[in-house]
C-alpha cells in the first residue's frame, strides 16, 4: 500500500509523472483499493490516469495526488467464438485492435483516437479511457455507443471497496446495469480495473459513395435518402468545402467542393451490389464517385479522429449532439454569428465545430442557444485551454432536478468526492 510516498511493494511506488503532483502507481486492483481507502480517510482527492491521452477532456482538475493505473494492463481472456474480450482497464487500444485484427474482429463502436486533436500524441489511448468517456466513432449511428458493448466490469469505488457488475456473456440480466452508468462518468464514480466487451466480426470490405458540391441542406437530405433506403449502410457524413480540402484522400481534397459520404460494408458481393444500388439512388442529388477499400478506411479514420481540426490547436472545438433533421439549422445559426468551421457525422446528428480562438467564451452561449432553439441536444467543449475549461461549462448544464440526481449518484459511489473531483461538473 502506498501512503504519502511510502510503499511496501516494489510494483506500487510513487513516481513523478507531473511536477508538483504525487503519483501512486499501482499494479493490481487490490493496490488501487488500498490507495483509494487511504485517500478517502485523509480526504485527499485523486486524479485517475491510465494512458493519459484524454486528460485534456472535461473540466481541468486541480489535485495534488494522481492514481496511476497504467499497470492494470493486458488481455486476460479473449474468446473469438464467443465474441467477448476481457482486459485490464489500462490496456492500450492498439494492443486490443491487433489481437482482434488477427481474428478478423473489431470493437464495433469504432473508438476514436483523439490524440492529434488534443495534442497528446505522446500518450496512449486505453480501453478504460474510451469506455469512461463513452467515445464512439462514425459507426455509432448504426452500431451503438461504447456503453452498448460493455458487458461487465470490475472496479473500486470511492470508499476503496472492490466490486463488479455484469459478466462475460452477451446475455446477462442479473443485478443492476451499472455498465450504462460508468460509461461517460469520466472516472468520477469509480476506478475501472477490468472490462469485458462485446466484439464483432470485421467487415470484409468497405466502400464509400461520395457526392460533390452539395450545400448542407441538400447534402444531409441526400444522406437521409440513403439511410432510409433498403440498403444497409454503416456511416454517413457531410464535409463542407473548407473541411474536405484538408483530407489526405486525394479524391476528397482534390474535389474543390463539399463532400457528402455514405459508407457501405460487408462481404464483397453484398457491398458491390448495395453500393451500385445506392449510387443509382443518390445520383439524382448530384455527381457521385465510389472509392475503394483503402481510401474508404482512410476517409472514415479522418472523420472518426476529427483530424480536420487538429492542426490549429488554438481554436476551441465543440461536439454537438442534435436532432439529425435540425443539424443544418444549428450550423447555420452558429456560422451566422461566429467565425466557425464545422462538419457533420451521424447523418447530421453529430456536429463538430471549431471556433476562432479570440471568442471570449469559446462560443458557448451561441452554440447552446442554437442547439436549444432547434430541437435540443447537448454541446460539449472537447478542446480548449485550461483557463477556458475552468470558466466555461464544458458539459451541458443540467436542470436542477437532474443535477440533484447526479449529485446523489456521486454520493453513493464516492461520498468523500475524491475521484476526479470536478471533472464533469463543479462539486461532482
Amino acid at each position: 500500500m502506498c501512503i504519502a510516498g511510502r510503499c511496501a511493494s516494489p510494483t506500487c511506488r510513487v513516481s513523478e509523472r507531473d511536477a508538483n503532483v504525487e503519483a501512486f502507481r499501482v499494479a493490481d486492483a487490490k493496490q488501487a483499493a488500498d490507495v483509494i481507502s487511504w485517500a478517502a480517510a485523509e480526504e485527499r482527492p485523486l486524479e485517475i490516469v491510465g494512458g493519459g491521452s484524454k486528460r485534456g477532456l472535461g473540466r481541468a482538475t486541480q489535485v495534488g495526488n494522481m492514481l496511476d493505473v497504467s499497470g492494470l494492463s493486458g488481455i486476460s481472456d479473449y474468446e473469438p467464438g464467443e465474441l467477448v474480450l476481457t482486459a485490464g482497464a489500462a490496456t492500450p487500444i492498439p494492443d486490443i485492435e491487433r489481437a482482434l485484427d488477427a481474428e478478423r474482429q473489431m470493437l464495433a463502436f469504432e473508438p476514436p483516437d483523439l490524440r492529434a486533436l488534443l495534442g497528446s500524441e505522446d500518450r496512449t489511448p486505453t480501453l478504460g479511457g474510451v469506455v469512461s468517456c463513452n467515445l464512439g466513432g462514425p459507426r455509432r449511428v448504426t452500431g451503438g455507443a461504447a456503453r452498448d458493448h460493455l458487458l461487465g466490469f470490475h472496479a473500486v469505488n470511492g470508499r476503496g471497496e472492490l466490486f463488479k457488475s455484469g459478466g462475460k456473456v452477451v446475455k446477462n440480466v442479473t443485478g443492476y446495469d451499472l455498465s450504462k452508468l460508468v460509461c461517460g462518468a469520466y472516472g468520477t464514480l469509480c476506478v475501472l480495473t477490468e472490462l469485458s466487451v462485446k466484439v464483432l466480426p470485421r467487415p470484409e470490405t468497405s466502400r464509400t459513395i461520395l457526392l460533390f458540391g452539395l450545400d448542407d441542406i441538400t447534402g444531409l437530405a441526400a444522406l437521409m435518402d440513403g439511410m432510409n433506403s433498403a440498403h444497409e449502410y454503416s456511416a454517413c457524413a457531410h464535409l463542407p468545402q473548407v473541411v474536405a480540402g484538408r483530407s489526405k484522400v486525394p479524391v476528397v481534397s482534390g474535389a474543390a467542393a463539399s463532400v457528402t459520404a455514405l459508407r457501405i460494408e460487408g462481404p464483397a458481393p453484398s457491398t458491390e451490389f448495395r453500393a451500385g444500388k445506392l449510387n443509382d439512388l443518390l445520383r439524382g442529388h448530384g455527381r457521385t464517385h465510389l472509392i475503394d477499400d483503402t481510401d474508404s478506411r482512410a476517409l472514415w479514420a479522418e472523420i472518426r479522429d476529427v483530424l480536420y481540426f487538429s492542426a490549429d490547436r488554438s481554436r476551441p472545438v465543440w461536439r454537438l449532439s442534435v436532432a439529425p433533421a435540425q443539424g443544418h439549422k444549428v450550423a447555420s445559426d452558429i456560422a451566422r454569428q461566429l467565425d466557425a468551421e464545422y462538419f457533420f457525422d451521424w447523418g447530421g446528428g453529430l456536429l463538430w465545430v471549431a471556433i476562432a480562438a479570440d471568442v471570449a467564451d469559446a462560443g458557448a452561449q451561441v452554440l447552446r442557444t442554437a442547439v436549444a432553439a432547434h430541437g435540443g441536444g447537448h454541446a460539449t467543449l472537447m478542446r480548449a485551454p485550461e483557463g477556458l475549461r475552468a470558466s466555461v461549462p464544458v458539459f451541458e448544464p443540467l436542470p436542477d432536478a437532474l443535477a440533484a440526481l447526479t449529485a446523489r449518484v456521486k454520493e453513493s459511489f464516492d461520498p468523500r468526492r475524491i475521484l476526479n473531483p470536478g471533472r464533469i461538473y463543479a462539486g461532482v
